[in-house]
């Protein structure tokens, strides 16, 4: 028996307000999740930019789904049903001109907005974006918000949930910028709120489906997995109206930046340090067994002295918290899901900590321990998931001695600017790790 509105009957939101884009696992167990909870009758519709997977599974199911909370005690799984459509990427433009849509929302990952995470602008020579700017029905994500936007008249709040840095600030000069490249003109009041999101949300297994139904009692196919920790900042900057959802425990600031960038180099920073260095294990608890005092060393020599942190902010705690979800047995994430897109990641993750440290005078040597790990991986691993995979197989295959891989991937600027080209002590020490890890 499928889970439905006629096997659980539920009282479900009547309208839409929130246009997502990505409609993805980690959309489903956080920001639709604080949707259902803020209980204040917001529908969302959900557009899958790529696969039909998605719609495929929540269409018979009227959009229903289950999170299935993997903690320490026994795992609990629950009904969601902020979801009133699932769409594919070509009902963008229409969905985001409605009048009656107060939020666009997105997590399309970074290397969903096809820019250059050193510079932050778009990358011309991206075939999909050239053709969008030329005026085609649009298939990009940019070019689908912003032909959506120029169309509307009413105000609306885009909000950014992908981990770029001041990403409400990024997606703006993105949509600026591709505005200024077509001769495209948004008439409407526009609001971009920067953000932060914190959960851990795993690939679904087999396993997890089967779980689900034996606590639910009904077959769901559109199960998601997570941890119990979550977290939601949001710059309180809307243009429009928006769901309650510091009700359901968001936290609306004036300024975001200070909780970004803790959660961008501490947790994604460390998540990043553990896939690389710890590729031979599957599953990030067991890197983490094996690995956790190099990430504490990082977390603390390199990333902590980088930060600005809120007042009343419990620092030690916190990271104390991440080796201790890091940790969890129960969730299974994949060290292979989060190396994919390395070069996309990087710069936001770990080279900011890089930087700020170079900056200080400092040698950031377990930043760059990580960076090699990543360096190893462009040289050694069979399969490269990267939108640069092309250009960092081609940088690395000649590529002899550590010292030969270090200086052809420093060299990319749209990964490492060109500072970091030019820092001695970075590549002083990439080399030596690297020589160490291969």
């Amino acid at each position: 028996m499928r889970l439905s509105l006629r096997t659980r009957p539920r009282e479900v939101p009547s309208s839409v307000g929130i246009v997502h884009l990505g409609i993805g696992a980690f959309h489903r167990a956080h920001q639709a999740v604080y949707t259902e909870d803020a209980g204040d009758g917001w529908g969302i519709c959900g557009i899958t930019q790529r696969s039909a997977t998605v719609a495929e599974q929540l269409g018979p199911q009227d959009g229903l789904y289950s999170v299935l909370e993997r903690g320490p005690g026994e795992p609990s799984a629950r009904i969601i049903g902020a979801v009133r459509e699932v769409l594919t990427g070509d009902a963008t433009v229409e969905r985001i001109a409605d009048p009656a849509v107060k939020v666009i929302s997105l997590t399309v990952t970074e290397k969903g907005y096809r820019h250059d995470p050193a510079t932050g602008r778009l990358r011309r020579e991206d075939p999909e974006i050239s053709l969008d700017l030329t005026g085609r029905s649009p298939r990009t994500v940019i070019g689908r918000l912003v032909r959506g936007l120029a169309r509307r008249d009413a105000p609306v709040t885009v909000l950014c949930c992908d981990n770029l840095t001041a990403n409400g600030e990024a997606l703006r000069a993105l949509v600026e910028e591709f505005c200024e490249r077509s001769g495209t003109r948004i008439g409407c009041e526009v609001a971009f709120p920067s953000t932060m999101v914190d959960r851990i949300v795993p690939s679904t297994t087999p396993e997890d489906l089967d779980e689900a139904e034996r606590l639910l009692g009904v077959r769901d196919e559109g199960v998601v997995v997570t941890e119990p920790f979550t977290q939601w900042v949001i710059e309180d900057t809307f243009a429009a109206g928006r769901p309650a959802w510091d009700a359901a425990g968001a936290i609306f600031t004036g300024d975001v930046a200070p909780y970004e960038k803790m959660k961008l180099r501490l947790l994604n920073g460390s998540h990043s340090m553990l896939a690389y260095l710890g590729s031979h294990h599957t599953y990030v608890a067991d890197a983490v067994a094996e690995l956790g005092d190099a990430v504490r060393r990082y977390m603390d020599e390199d990333a902590g002295p980088t930060l600005d942190v809120p007042l009343g902010f419990d620092l030690e705690a916190y990271k104390s918290s991440l080796l201790e979800r890091f940790a969890n047995p129960a969730l299974r994430h994949r060290t292979a899901q989060i190396a994919m897109d390395g070069s996309q990641k990087l710069p936001q993750r770990l080279l900011g900590v890089v930087r700020d440290r170079l900056a200080a005078g400092a040698e950031p040597r377990w930043a760059a321990l990580a960076v090699a790990a990543w360096m190893r991986h462009v040289k050694t691993a069979r399969e490269l998931d990267d939108p640069m995979a092309d250009l960092l197989r081609m940088t690395v295959a000649r590529a002899d001695t550590p010292g030969q891989v270090v200086d052809g991937l420093l060299s990319i600027t749209d990964v490492f600017g060109p500072d970091l080209r030019e820092s001695k002590v970075f590549r002083d020490l990439l080399v030596e790790h690297l020589g160490g890890l291969l």
